[in-house]
């Protein structure tokens, strides 16, 4: 195989922490290293609720996401991904919400989501609510998931400033979750992926504890994976673990180029 038709690979690492004042977590992490996707969920809602919404997104479209790729005859492309992806959040959304409604112990519960499916050279991205994904790319960190939530429809506003929104009591007002109406709209976005890219997942357990500044630093400093989820959490619970952390870093390297079909990969053919 020459270089130019290596194909981008992809490191993994997800990790989610209780913090400092909560009793349970409500936070949810998935990882498929084969189908190339990233999952990372934020559960609200009575007692444990929140970890049952947030376990069932994350557990339901992975196993969607991987069970699609397997049935899928040809490479498919990121307009077919991005479509799956849309119809394995929207069932999710009505299995949490049908289990919300059949169990009046989930009344109420959703989760927030941001699932990455990285296809070659290509990110296809979805989020709901506020739970973040940033890219690390020459040194420089950018948010590139957009808040749904009251505050940032604020600051869109002109209302309130970022400073002003950062030191806000309403800070955890999501105007969109999963498994809570019987529609969800998923927000999805498709990005470039160069080599080197570093993409960083979060709950608002890091960054309502943890300025963006600060996280730059962090996952500049081009530690092992496990490394940099672990000073990220740590320094989250340090400024007050007021609630659930959680993060998922993907890595990428090598020269972008066509991705092996999961099947292929998981037979060992060329």
């Amino acid at each position: 195989m020459t270089q130019a038709a290596a194909s981008m690979t992809y490191e993994f690492f997800a990790q989610t922490d209780r913090g400092r004042v909560r009793s349970n977590n409500e936070d949810a992490v998935a990882v498929d290293r084969d189908a190339q996707l990233a999952i990372l969920a934020d559960g609200m809602g009575g007692y444990n609720a929140g970890e049952v919404a947030s376990g069932m997104a994350t557990t339901f479209i992975r196993t969607e996401m991987v069970r699609w790729l397997n049935e899928s005859r040809t490479e498919p492309t990121a307009t077919e991904l991005r479509q799956a992806l849309e119809n394995c959040v929207d069932n999710a959304n009505h299995a949490i919400l049908g289990a919300a409604l059949s169990n009046p112990q989930y009344s109420g519960m959703g989760t927030t989501l941001v699932v990455g499916a990285f296809l070659g050279s290509r990110l296809i991205l979805g989020h709901i609510g506020d739970s973040r994904c940033y890219r690390l790319r020459e040194g420089v960190l950018q948010q590139i998931t957009r808040d749904h939530s009251w505050l940032q429809e604020q600051i869109d506003a002109g209302l309130l400033t970022p400073e002003e929104a950062a030191v806000s009591a309403n800070r955890n007002l999501v105007t969109r979750a999963l498994g809570v109406e019987p529609e969800v709209q998923l927000e999805v976005n498709e990005f470039e992926v160069l080599p080197q890219d570093l993409f960083l997942m979060c709950s608002d357990g890091l960054t309502d504890m943890v300025a963006d500044d600060d996280i730059a630093d962090m996952v500049r400093r081009a530690a092992p994976l496990e490394e940099t989820a672990a000073h990220l959490i740590d320094a989250a619970n340090a400024y007050g673990g007021r609630d659930n952390v959680s993060v998922l870093l993907v890595q990428a390297s090598g020269m972008p180029g066509k991705r092996r079909g999961l099947m292929s990969r998981l037979l060992g053919q060329a």
